[in-house]
């Protein structure tokens, strides 16, 4: 009898005994080994959770950063396509860091397109002599210079880089026949650009090469842009000959020129083109 009544007490201690954390995270399925389901009222725990995670705020700076920049971009790229090299370089000149912004926003636009023309010319150029010098007008960040053994003068309108000679592309500070190929890749900006033409064509030795990469859309007529045959046809008209236009990319066109190795000293007035401005648009 006395030990029924003690089996009956241990059964009522058993079922009013408080459940521990552990019995009662098992109770609701809850994994307290993984922390899943468990709340956690550490106050220092609450706070290490919020600094890990992205801040909405942070993140939307960013987005208002990048969009900014990307606005001050193509303020900078319409600039260049609507006034003189001369002018541009003043431009620059009264404040440089307008070109680290321009080119940053260059880098961001060309990440987006399925091949780089800049590669394309390299890889043309390793093909050829080593002894080849090169003039590449409008270098940017001078990867033509930075992947050939050739001599390569790379010219731009501002220069950090002692590589890079800073100068308008119009007034090209080389040597009358001093070089074996001249390179535009995406630079034939401004309202000049047949001085910089003129002068690539200046400093070429006989026989030399010129090479021209441009956005597709600046020679589609049907949206404002210049007949590629027109163009092809005014530079033949400063001593060129075409040796090829290469049309199998769909973001641009490259051309291949050599200089004559006479000059016709009964060269006409020259009708140059209108280049339609590679504009992009406000988002």
């Amino acid at each position: 009898m006395a030990k029924n009544e003690q089996s009956k007490k241990r059964k009522r201690q058993k079922k009013n005994r408080k459940p521990t954390h552990q019995n009662e995270a098992k109770r609701k399925g809850l994994d307290i080994t993984s922390g899943k389901g468990v709340v956690d009222h550490d106050p220092s725990s609450a706070k290490r959770r919020k600094l890990q995670e992205p801040s909405k705020a942070s993140s939307f700076l960013d987005k208002m950063r990048e969009r900014l920049s990307g606005g001050h971009f193509r303020m900078i790229n319409e600039k260049l396509y609507t006034c003189s090299g001369e002018e541009a370089l003043n431009y620059f000149q009264e404040d440089p860091s307008l070109f680290e912004l321009y080119h940053a926003g260059y880098k961001m636009q060309m990440s987006q397109w399925p091949e780089q023309p800049v590669n394309v010319i390299i890889n043309w150029l390793k093909k050829q002599s080593p002894s080849l010098v090169v003039a590449d007008f409008g270098c940017g960040d001078a990867l033509i210079a930075k992947s050939m053994k050739n001599k390569v003068f790379s010219l731009d309108l501002v220069s950090k880089d002692p590589e890079v000679i800073a100068c308008d592309m119009a007034n090209a500070p080389l040597s009358t026949s001093s070089v074996d190929v001249s390179v535009f890749c995406l630079s034939l900006m401004g309202t000049n650009y047949s001085s910089y033409l003129e002068e690539a064509y200046r400093v070429l030795k006989p026989g030399g090469w010129l090479l021209i990469a441009e956005v597709k859309s600046r020679f589609d007529p049907n949206t404002g842009g210049a007949e590629p045959e027109n163009f092809s046809a005014a530079i033949c008209e400063l001593g060129f000959q075409s040796v090829k236009q290469d049309f199998s990319n769909k973001v641009f066109i490259l051309f291949y020129f050599k200089k004559k190795d006479k000059q016709n000293s009964r060269r006409k007035e020259i009708e140059w083109p209108l280049l339609k401005p590679c504009l992009y648009k406000r988002r």
